[in-house]
């Protein structure tokens, strides 16, 4: 299926590995034209030295998108590059362990819902009015299913961050549908990725770790960034024109109420 993407301009935030990097390779496949971010410029310049060497056309730059000035910068970047933005992916987050509600501080929910709701809503701030009337345009929001189903696992304030984000999908999409912008979330539930928190689990406890997911993944395992990164590139693009206001779930039935002796983490 051809999903009319060829030289669209696609922005990614947290692009340098995980759900960001395979969201970037599977733009990069549709002919997208890129432009990756992250704090870390070793890991990002490893990043687009790869797409580059596959063929895509690629640009990156270093940005704490929870800084205002550097958000703004990242988007004039990425003007200055190609002229706008046709794609914005919104793929920044985090804080998902912590302390429960009785031990969390005021500084526990002022930086997770800064982490998880406010970054994203100053990147769609900022790049609005680089993305009005541009043919296609979209904007994806990646949260997570932790936004309303509670998991012993993940905090309280990360739980409740991604649940805002999710909530206000709609309200944002009516905003934006007179400039001809879509803005849908898709949701991951727990993914495996080399080197990340699951991974990490699954090396050190591979006993509890399988006996995790045979209780809580019905499909017999986590999921992958490549399958995460399928749908929010199918969903970004024209394709998907219908598709407007909506919370993506991409989680393989996962159950995530396990039994305390068998919670992860």
């Amino acid at each position: 299926m051809d999903l009319k993407l060829t030289g669209k301009i696609a922005l990614i935030t947290g692009s340098s590995r995980g759900i960001g990097l395979a969201t970037a390779k599977a733009f990069a496949a549709e002919g997208c034209r890129l432009m990756l971010s992250a704090r870390s410029a070793e890991q990002l310049a490893e990043a687009e030295a790869r797409l580059r060497t596959n063929g895509a056309e690629v640009a990156a730059y270093v940005a704490d998108v929870s800084k205002p000035d550097e958000a703004a910068k990242l988007v004039q970047a990425t003007v200055a590059a190609y002229g706008g933005i046709d794609i914005l992916v919104n793929n920044v987050g985090g804080g998902g362990g912590g302390a429960r509600i009785a031990d969390s501080t005021d500084d526990d929910w002022r930086n997770a819902l800064e982490r998880n709701l406010v970054q994203t809503v100053r990147m769609m701030r900022l790049a609005l009015q680089h993305m009005k009337g541009r043919t296609g345009a979209s904007v994806i929001n990646v949260a997570s299913i932790s936004g309303w189903s509670p998991q012993l696992a993940m905090s309280g304030q990360y739980g409740a961050a991604k649940a805002a984000l999710i909530f206000d999908t709609e309200r944002w999409a009516l905003e934006f549908v007179p400039h001809g912008i879509r803005v849908n979330t898709v949701s991951p539930g727990s993914i495996l990725v080399e080197g990340n928190r699951w991974d990490g689990y699954r090396l050190a406890n591979r006993e509890y770790y399988e006996d995790y997911v045979r209780h809580g993944f019905p499909m017999g395992r986590l999921g992958t960034a490549e399958e995460i990164a399928d749908v929010i590139v199918f969903t970004a693009s024209p394709r998907a024109h219908w598709i407007n206001g909506r919370n993506i779930p991409v989680d393989g039935l996962e159950q995530p109420h396990a039994p305390l002796d068998r919670r992860p983490f």
